[in-house]
């Protein structure tokens, strides 16, 4: 009987698998001009050329396309790789947590262990500009490095080695001479140079001569400076190669982190145990991934820095400090959102020897709310200096004047007017939360109507209430961010709230600054306090008379 032909796929010759096959090859090999009686047909199992691949298995050929085929899985191993990185990075929220990825990303890729960032002076909005025209920026962040040790490295002179001019703010753009690695051209291929392969040394070379210069621009290399070998670099100062040995690194690798726009964020430092350096496909790698991390990081600085800008100014916006009234202690704690929030207090002196006492918000978040904000608490002001005495009215006149200029607003409000010699209180609300009255013989809230909040009507009012506190009873006024944080309903937050209150030590009821510091850490312990991204202000005024 006949075999039967295997199909032919994508120009691939197919395998022989038949031992009849391979007999009648081997036999037809051996007597040629003999007539035989089998009834198989000469075919691809059966030529010479089939035969001789069967008797002598360093005759075979290889395929045509291997090492293009080698190189394109190792080119796809290197993306996946890359996109693993990155997912991680993109993930980051924070210019500090994407410096970190930065730096073990770029670990990883190299295989160094330890590493550095030295950002440049105004990058990060937590550090401070340098003064010193040369100064190393004031931010640094390390990698399997303690902070003795980011400080040895500092004492290295700037001037002592090839890498240092990657961290010098003055320095310009790279040179040919400035970067020791520059990719051959492809007329001038190099063994070194080939990125893909099962090695460098000892593997084929892709069949379509491409090097890295042929590279796509996703996977260009980086345009490092490497120091192979500290200790017999005699170019160094001593106090580099002191500081080397000192804290056990033999060589560098120094990229710039510079994004497409030219903007200089820093420079980025690999540190390795051993003498050596970077393959040109580990640069290759690196280059590529520090492509979207300069910008991810760029994006991140600054949107810390507008965030930053946004507090600065929703803070000059309030009072720069309380004012001092005899009978009356006064303490404040406020948080801004991210976004920079609308809610604002107040207290300021009144006539009479009296105090006026402001908490409120507007709803939303942005440039936006924080001007209508200064508007409201501005226009607040000086309603309470010419008829604090009826908070009714200044709430009214505050609502009116909202909804003339500012109709696409609403705002929350409480004020009271306060007479320190006599304890009494006067104060009005609109549609905000109740205060709390904090002393050794009771908890509870003040009961005041419920009310709209300024802009929702088309004509407010709401009556006031009246209090008298005892002798060391405290009066706290808070923003619902204060509870909203909690991600609790607003009735267990509020519990939450008096729970808080009820718990404070003997020390903290007598001071109102400690009263607001344990009702923080109560109500809103560790991580809910520390929410950067939650879009709620927490205003928290105490006055104890």
């Amino acid at each position: 009987m006949t075999s039967p032909h295997l199909p032919k796929v994508a120009g691939i010759q197919p395998a022989v698998s038949s031992n009849s096959s391979t007999t009648a090859a081997a036999s037809s090999a051996a007597a040629p001009a003999a007539p035989t009686a089998s009834t198989t047909p000469p075919g691809p199992a059966t030529s010479p050329a089939s035969a001789a691949s069967a008797a002598d298995p360093s005759a075979q050929t290889v395929p045509p396309g291997t090492g293009s085929s080698l190189a394109d899985r190792n080119r796809i191993c290197d993306l996946s790789s890359l996109h693993d990185l990155t997912t991680r990075l993109v993930r980051t929220t924070s210019l500090d947590t994407a410096l970190r990825e930065t730096l073990r990303a770029g670990s990883a890729l190299l295989g160094a262990p330890r590493g550095m960032i030295a950002l440049e002076p105004g990058t990060d909005p937590g550090s401070e500009p340098s003064s010193t025209p040369g100064r190393a920026p004031e931010r640094t962040i390390g990698l399997g490095l303690g902070r003795a040790d980011l400080g040895q490295i500092e004492t290295v002179p700037r001037s002592s080695a090839a890498y240092a001019r990657i961290l010098d703010a003055e320095a310009g753009p790279l040179d040919a001479e400035a970067a020791p690695f520059e990719v051959a051209e492809k007329d001038e291929p190099a063994e070194t140079d080939r990125p893909y392969g099962p090695g460098n040394s000892d593997g084929p070379a892709p069949d379509d001569g491409a090097v890295l210069s042929d590279a796509p621009p996703a996977l260009a290399p980086a345009r490092g400076i490497a120091c192979p070998d500290i200790a017999a670099d005699q170019d160094l100062a001593p106090r580099h190669r002191e500081v080397a040995a000192r804290l056990g690194y033999a060589a560098t690798y120094a990229v710039p982190l510079t994004t497409e726009s030219g903007t200089r964020l820093g420079a980025a430092v690999w540190l390795y145990d051993e003498p050596g350096e970077p393959t040109p496909r580990q640069r290759e790698l690196l280059g590529s991934y520090l492509r979207h991390a300069t910008e991810h990081c760029a994006r991140l600085g600054e949107l810390a820095r507008t965030r930053a800008d946004m507090a600065t100014l929703g803070e000059e916006l309030l009072p720069s400090a309380l004012p001092r009234v005899p009978g009356v202690s006064l303490a404040v704690r406020h948080r801004t959102g991210p976004c920079g929030g609308g809610d604002w207090y107040d207290a300021l002196p009144l006539p009479d020897r009296a105090v006026g006492l402001a908490v409120g918000g507007v709803t939303g978040s942005g440039p936006a709310a924080v001007a209508a904000m200064g508007r409201l608490r501005a226009s607040l002001r000086a309603y309470a200096v010419m008829e604090g005495e009826d908070p009714v009215a200044v709430l009214s006149d505050l609502e009116l004047l909202l909804r003339l200029t500012e109709p696409s607003c609403s705002a929350t409000a409480l004020f009271a007017y306060a007479e320190p010699a006599t304890r009494k209180i006067l104060l009005a609300g609109a549609g905000h939360c109740a205060p709390l009255i904090v002393g050794p013989r009771r908890i509870e809230p003040v009961e005041t109507a419920v009310s709209a909040p300024l802009g929702m009507l088309a004509c407010w009012e709401a009556p006031s209430a009246e209090i008298v506190l005892r002798e060391g009873e405290t009066l706290l006024c808070y923003t619902d961010g204060l509870l909203h944080r909690t991600g609790h309903s607003m009735d267990r937050a509020f519990a939450r709230l008096r729970s808080a209150a009820a718990s404070a030590p003997r020390a903290a009821r007598e001071d109102p600054d400690a009263l607001v510091d344990h009702v923080l850490r109560t109500v809103l312990p560790g991580p809910l306090a520390d929410l950067p991204d939650h879009p709620e202000d927490v205003v928290l005024l105490a006055a104890r008379f």
